[in-house]
């Protein structure tokens, strides 16, 4: 069975749906074959890093970094995206006609098989593995079927390995044609050059009345599908023979269920120079095995011979090397993006949470390297002090601002540069300020031009009020009074002034609806706790920014607000995906299952985002883990797991279908009988299985959780215990030669968390199968086997009470209460 390792060379591992993937398979070396580890050793372990390891011929010197006349240069370097596929060619069975789902051909074997095909006008398959039509002006290249192929319940799929370039012609196109036993009624995908179209058709008499046409994208095509079921034809596309998005669909034809099909592979071009179009792996089932990065490309030489033995990580890569996480409410700043097509970035931002004693605020978004809020004296009198009281659950400082009087003491001042000024013109402000202060007629920030034409002051008035001030042509500054309460209260607020649709929001609320205020232009100089030496404010500033937006995104950026609680009482699966935007990773959270408990606070700083997922993780009994087909996480909540049926298993397998080495273990390794559990700022609660202490000794554990509640620690805790008071025997290794069996397609959809059963056990075992679940596994894939040894545990340990159920409603024998 063939493999296809691709490379994304210049690509971004952040952003994969932009990545154009090179196969480089011709170069593995499958006598060494590749190793691919994912998961945990066992259900009580956290999953690790997945990696992959392989051998490349390098020969031509085309995987040696830094050489210049590789075409792969300047890419061949550390982090490169790679990506593995086992692909899986259906055999034909039994007498024709057959499904055309079972026309299979890797085109490996550098001859027409007269079985299949005929060719002409110089097709043919080449020493890389492709079929290969050359596009001579003038000349149809064919690849042509035998017609003994039906197309009902089945489906045609191939790989666009090339397409042909335009080439100087005015017409170079690639057909991929399913023909009926009516000429020029057929189905098509057409790739058309000249338009640079994609075309889905359903031709009678050799025309199309509503063709479907797409722009053709080399990334998002690179697999194309015509496909039969339950009345449907449906024409799709993928970008990695794994996820198919549908392009077209019609009711089924007639002749489809009469009619013989014959294939047909065609490219032709009316001038201009031959430019071959590629196809491969048609009808080959894939089926991802590893997504990731490669660690290192180092060059090796046996004689003359060279070669580069590489080592790959998937997505815990990327999250193992993200820096220390700021707060929750500077990781909202840093990372809040676009909505709805709006785009944004993060002009400045000042924490404002440097040291006592310090003299400036620093800017950390790093965009346009404005200069630094420095302390500022008007008159005499009044302090400034950095590293005090800074917003709850953030675990940073803030500025505390005591001047003498309104018009004398300390505040802060930074000519934020000409950039700034540059982008405030061409695109809308979103400020952001918390404060606290009891003393109203303040300003919180304000911002100006060098000529005053254009100002903007946030401001309270006289009754602790907002005020929006502002300009267009010069002074006096123009007032807007809000509709806000009194937020001289002596209690901290966050304030968001959208400026692109003149709204105003505080403490997540919308006050007043659609200011009459005026837009911005120039910006340079920016003041925070004054204005122009007047006003100067009288309480506590911190977690100061300007984002720069195409429109309005006031309503997003209040969210911001939910940090000074640390967004304590959002369920689990929110605060994965909220932790994975953290480390640049937008939408790349998989949530699987439907048990997502309240999470407690993780406001503070100082850790990082993967031990942020793993207090999750475990805090909800859940499993994290990399994907194997694309760039992301997947987040699995506990109750995926509960009452696993046979039905749902990914397959079963005869126990003497084994590879030697699977073998029954009962021993204390997972043994727990007492468990100490608390949370933060919560009780500290006991768990006790006497009757297992009393059989096997204390088996004690602690454990600290992000719970929001004392209650949901100690269901957590009774979960633990029952189901680890007395483990049951288990396998813990089951060792398959997975290319060897029938099942084939099954075993390589078990990934993490799926159940399979071991039929036919020996006499000694306990029972005649075992249900096991996969917590991980390594497999070895070579030119003939696919090995795979899967890490296992005891399914029936996730079985749960369900009231009334004949076979789980027994509890404390074939089940248990579940939280």
């Amino acid at each position: 069975m063939p493999i296809l390792v691709e490379a994304g060379w210049g690509g971004l591992a952040q952003r994969p749906w932009s990545i154009t993937w090179t196969d480089i398979t011709p170069r593995v070396d499958m006598v060494q074959g590749v190793t691919i580890t994912r998961g945990a050793s066992d259900e009580l372990s956290e999953t690790q890093p997945g990696t992959m390891t392989m051998t490349l011929d390098n020969q031509d010197g085309a995987l040696t970094p830094g050489r210049a006349d590789s075409p792969f240069f300047p890419f061949v370097r550390r982090n490169t995206p790679i990506r593995v596929t086992q692909v899986v060619m259906p055999t034909r069975t039994g007498a024709g006609p057959w499904p055309l789902a079972q026309l299979a051909d890797d085109f490996d074997d550098e001859r027409t098989d007269p079985t299949l095909w005929t060719a002409s006008g110089g097709a043919l398959e080449t020493p890389e593995g492709r079929l290969r039509l050359p596009l001579v002006p003038g000349v149809v290249s064919r690849y042509t079927s035998q017609r003994q192929w039906t197309l009902t319940g089945s489906s045609f799929t191939v790989k666009l390995s090339k397409v042909p370039a335009l080439a100087g012609s005015s017409v170079a196109s690639l057909s991929l044609y399913l023909h009926s036993a009516t000429s020029g009624t057929r189905f098509r995908w057409y790739y058309h050059a000249g338009t640079g179209e994609l075309r889905a058709l359903s031709e009678v008499g050799g025309t199309d009345p509503s063709p479907v046409a797409i722009s053709y994208n080399w990334i998002q095509h690179a697999w194309v599908r015509i496909r039969e079921v339950s009345g449907v034809v449906v024409w799709e596309t993928s970008p990695d023979g794994w996820t198919w998005t549908v392009r077209r669909s019609i009711s089924t034809p007639g002749w489809v269920g009469t009619d013989l099909v014959q294939v047909e592979l065609a490219a032709s071009r009316t001038g201009g120079s031959s430019d071959p179009a590629e196809l491969d792996l048609l009808g080959g089932i894939a089926r991802p095995r590893f997504w990731g990065v490669v660690n290192e490309w180092p060059v090796a030489w046996e004689g003359l011979a060279s070669s580069v033995s590489i080592s790959a990580t998937d997505l815990f890569k990327w999250l193992n090397k993200q820096p220390t996480m700021r707060s929750m409410l500077g990781m909202e700043v840093l990372t809040r993006h676009t909505l709805a097509g709006i785009f944004t970035f993060l002009e400045v931002y000042y924490p404002l949470s440097e040291d006592a004693g310090s003299a400036a605020a620093g800017d950390v978004a790093g965009h346009c390297s404005p200069g630094p809020l420095t302390v500022t004296q008007v008159g005499s009198g009044g302090a400034l002090e950095f590293g005090s009281e800074g917003v709850p659950e953030t675990g940073e400082t803030g500025v505390t601002m005591t001047p003498a009087s309104a018009s004398a003491g300390k505040y802060l001042v930074a000519d934020v540069g000409p950039q700034f000024a540059a982008d405030s013109t061409d695109w809308l402000p979103h400020y952001q300020v918390w404060f606290k202060t009891s003393t109203p007629g303040r300003v919180l920030l304000g911002i100006h031009d060098p000529s005053l034409d254009h100002q903007t002051v946030l401001a309270l008035n006289g009754s602790g009020v907002l005020v929006i001030e502002s300009t267009e042509s010069g002074p006096p500054l123009s007032i807007t009074t809000t509709t806000t309460p009194n937020l001289a209260d002596g209690v901290w607020h966050h304030l968001v002034y959208d400026q692109a649709h003149k709204r105003v929001y505080v403490d997540g609320t919308s006050y007043g609806g659609s200011l009459l205020a005026w837009g911005s232009a120039g910006y340079r100089t920016l003041y925070v706790g004054g204005y122009r030496g007047g006003r100067l404010f009288s309480g506590q500033i911190a977690q100061v920014s300007i984002h720069l937006a195409t429109g309005p995104l006031g309503a997003l950026y209040s969210q911001t607000y939910g940090a000074m609680t640390g967004f304590a009482g959002e369920s689990a699966d929110w605060r994965m995906e909220r932790l994975a935007r953290y480390a640049g990773l937008d939408t790349a959270v998989t949530v699987l299952g439907s048990t997502h408990d309240a999470m407690a606070s993780q406001g503070p700083g100082g850790s990082t985002v993967v031990a942020r997922m793993r207090e999750v993780e475990s805090t909800e009994s859940g499993k994290l883990y990399a994907r194997r087909d694309y760039l992301g996480l997947a987040y699995q909540s506990r109750d995926l797991r509960y009452n696993p049926s046979p039905g749902n298993d990914a397959f079963t397998i005869a126990w003497a279908d084994l590879e030697p080495g699977a073998m029954l273990a009962d021993d204390d390794q997972k043994l727990v009988n007492e468990v100490e559990a608390s949370r933060p700022g919560g009780a500290t609660q006991t768990v006790r299985a006497a009757s297992s202490v009393f059989a096997f000794g204390p088996y004690p554990e602690s454990m600290t959780l992000i719970k929001t509640s004392d209650l949901s620690v100690l269901d957590s805790a009774m979960w633990r215990v029952m189901r680890y008071a007395n483990p049951a025997p288990e396998l813990r290794e089951v060792p398959i030669d997975a290319a060897t069996l029938p099942a084939f397609l099954s075993i390589l959809g078990a990934d993490i968390s799926s159940c399979f059963t071991v039929t036919g056990l020996p006499a000694q075992a306990p029972a005649t199968e075992l249900r096991v679940t996969v917590e991980g596994y390594t497999e070895t894939i070579t030119e003939a086997r696919h090995m795979i040894q899967f890490r296992t545990s005891e399914s029936s340990r996730d079985s749960v009470w369900v009231l009334g159920d004949p076979v789980y409603s027994q509890l404390d024998h074939t089940t248990r209460l579940a939280y």
